[in-house]
């Protein structure tokens, strides 16, 4: 038998052995095969009902149509990028270009086109495309809510794509807040896409949940750290940030011959220095109105001489060339206040006003408040006395008059403070005083300690009605003080106001060394007074200034015939306080006077003396109603201390972060530069950590 013999049998053998095609049975399993493939694109179970708004459904139906591997993976990163942003090398969506465009497919190369850095076929361009326009319908929202696909797909160029269906959501999910509702979603969306898709992976199991980045800021948006499903993404407002804050424009430049006198209130607050702080923690520049000069320079220990003879403080005048321009010279007021010893102090009755209103729900606030009065418990003596009050609300009494030495009873109430409710802040004042009255004894000092983050809403309709009734208590001898928590609701211009009209201090507390530093390092002098209304008034000689101002101290202004009205009131000079007034002065004939000379003015002085001005003071003691004065005049006295030279960096400083126009050509590098020099004896290092805000300051600020 021949090979092609057999050949021919086996070819016969297996034209008998096919059928004939059947037109009707191929178009049936063609049917049957787009339904399976089509029922494979999306999920088999029913539609699941959300309680939120969804925005994007159009979203969804792109999922389902886009069936090329590279529709595939561009839709499967939009899905992921509503909750699994890479940001590599600190790259957030703020930084994402919104204005980069897909290329339209007859702008491709023929090889090869890329969204991104994800790859993709010129044939499947135009369904790439297709994403941008889709995108490009979204009607932005603050109220948008996106509902992501049910369906993801792994992509491998040897094998089909496999599609394969979530599971249902959990209940928990990935909550995103969006600060501000003008944020175009849009954009975020569209820069997600081109720039965070090659950051997408898709799940090796549709049943593992994604787990996002921990806690990132994205632009506008934050997303939280938490396990979650595709869908289960949403956006909503965030609350919005309501602070003020308490400052007035810079001092204008002053004529001497037209306004000699100038007079102002002493301020020994420190509030603004740690507003400063957290905002440059947090990698802001802080708002100027944030920026009151004078507690910055406040804000820190001096070595002024110390008081000798009767009076309680003693000052100290240095006049020398202003670090910013040699044509002018800085006049530096030092008041150093007597420190009397511990032992000879009087019995303390503290009332700790606390806020526990819904406002105060946050780490920074309750809980630090709670960590920073624990601190001050060990530096109270045993015959001290506390009690709390808290307000919401209503007012309630968390803790009767109790003896420092019963710590346990004082911590219980502490730790057992919750927050929630609305703010009543005047009726937590008033039984803040009430309780207070019934502690007070001859000789004892008393003081009602507010600690809140300033956000009144409900008792407050007449403002001027309760500083004029913490007046009237403040005259019986029942000082407030203010202490400042956390930021986004801080109400600083209302604390000022009450720690003014209260004869207390206002500071701000961000951290626990804060804490420390007010409640533990200055706690004589924040609570012991040794001089009441205090007041400056400084005269300038038209002989010799052409020109003044005052650094600071807008919010202390005082008219001239204030000074000597006893019913004016004014700060308080704690035990061992130290107080910094600083004035750039322009000397008769300076090239540096910015105003010229009157045709008509009055004749000139014809004073020989070589005096630059004259220094008065005002005080009262602690329970008189009549003060004392103190002058003394001063001139130039040439070189300047180290606690000169510092101070003036501070003033500097603030007036960098304020954009003062004075400064001329000196910069950050300038006052970083004499802050270094002149840090002299920083026993606790709050020099040092001047000098390293000013770095953050300086970098921020480029």
């Amino acid at each position: 038998m021949s090979d092609e013999f057999n050949l021919d049998d086996l070819k016969s053998a297996m034209d008998d052995a096919t059928p004939a095609p059947n037109a009707q049975r191929r178009a049936e399993n063609i049917a049957l095969a787009q339904k399976n493939f089509a029922d494979l694109q999306g999920s088999r179970d029913p539609a699941r009902l959300t309680p939120r708004p969804t925005k994007w459904t159009g979203v969804k139906d792109m999922l389902s149509k886009l069936t090329s591997r590279g529709g595939l993976t561009v839709t499967t990163a939009i899905v992921a990028c509503g909750f699994m942003i890479g940001t590599p090398q600190g790259r957030d969506i703020l930084n994402i270009s919104t204005t980069a465009k897909v290329a339209a497919p007859e702008t491709l190369p023929v090889d090869d086109a890329e969204i991104g850095s994800v790859s993709i076929e010129p044939a499947q361009a135009e369904e790439a495309e297709l994403v941008v326009d889709l995108l490009d319908r979204i009607e932005p929202t603050a109220d948008m809510a996106l509902e992501a696909s049910s369906t993801f797909s792994t992509v491998d160029e040897d094998a089909p794509v496999v599609a394969q269906t979530r599971p249902e959501p959990r209940t928990e999910g990935l909550a995103v807040r969006v600060q501000e509702e003008s944020i175009a979603q849009e954009s975020v969306v569209r820069g997600a896409v081109q720039q965070a898709a090659p950051q997408m992976v898709a799940p090796e199991s549709s049943s593992a949940p994604l787990r996002s980045l921990e806690q990132t800021p994205v632009g506008g948006l934050f997303f939280g750290s938490t396990d979650m499903a595709a869908d289960e993404v949403w956006m909503q407002p965030s609350t919005p940030n309501t602070e003020t804050f308490a400052n007035e424009a810079p001092n204008p430049l002053k004529i001497t011959t037209e306004e000699p006198v100038s007079t102002f209130s002493i301020d020994v607050d420190t509030a603004a220095y740690s507003l400063v702080r957290s905002s440059l923690t947090r990698g802001q520049l802080p708002s100027p109105d944030a920026v009151r000069i004078e507690e910055l320079i406040n804000y820190f220990p001096y070595a002024y001489a110390a008081p000798e003879g009767d009076a309680p403080f003693q000052p100290t005048v240095n006049v020398f060339e202003t670090p910013w321009n040699a044509n002018t010279q800085l006049v530096h007021i030092g008041i150093q206040g007597e420190m009397p010893a511990v032992e000879d102090r009087p019995p303390l009755n503290l009332v700790f006003l606390i806020d526990t209103s819904g406002s105060m729900d946050s780490a920074d606030k309750l809980p630090l408040l709670r960590q920073s009065f624990r601190l001050m418990l060990d530096n109270l003596r045993p015959e001290d006395e506390v009690a709390i009050v808290t307000y919401a609300g209503s007012t309630s009494i968390a803790l009767e008059p109790t003896q420092a030495s019963d710590r346990t009873a004082i911590l219980k109430a502490l730790n057992d403070l919750r927050a929630g409710g609305s703010t009543n802040g005047q009726g937590g004042i008033e039984a803040a005083y009430t309780m207070a009255e019934t502690m007070t004894d001859d000789g004892d000092v008393s003081r009602v300690i507010l600690a809140t983050d300033g956000d009144f809403n409900v008792g407050l309709s007449d403002p001027r009605g309760l500083e004029t009734y913490i007046e009237d208590k403040r005259d019986s001898g029942t000082y407030l003080s203010v202490l400042g928590f956390g930021r986004g609701n801080l109400q600083d211009a209302t604390m000022q106001s009450l720690a003014q009209n209260g004869n207390g201090t206002a500071a701000y507390i961000d951290t626990l060394s804060e804490a420390q530093k007010v409640l533990v390092d200055n706690l004589t002098g924040a609570l012991f007074p040794i001089a009441n209304d205090v007041k400056i008034q400084v005269e300038f000689n038209p002989a010799t200034v052409a020109e003044y101002r005052l650094i600071g101290y807008e919010t202390r202004a005082l008219n001239r015939e204030d000074f000597n009205n006893d019913a004016v009131d004014a700060g308080e000079l704690g035990a061992g306080h130290t107080v910094t007034a600083i004035y750039e002065i322009t000397p008769v004939g300076s090239p540096a006077q910015l105003s010229d000379p009157l045709r008509y003015q009055a004749a000139e002085t014809t004073s020989t003396s070589d005096e630059l001005g004259f220094l008065r003071l005002r005080y009262k003691a602690p329970g008189e109603d009549t003060s004392q004065l103190i002058e003394t005049p001063f001139s130039s006295t040439g070189t300047p201390g180290t606690e000169a030279l510092f101070a003036a960096s501070i003033a500097g400083f603030g007036q960098l972060m304020r954009d003062d126009t004075y400064l001329n050509d000196w910069g950050w590098d300038d006052a970083i530069a004499l802050a270094n020099a002149n840090r002299g004896d920083d026993q606790f290092g709050y020099r040092t950590e001047a000098v390293q805000l000013m770095r953050l300051a300086q970098s921020l600020s480029n």
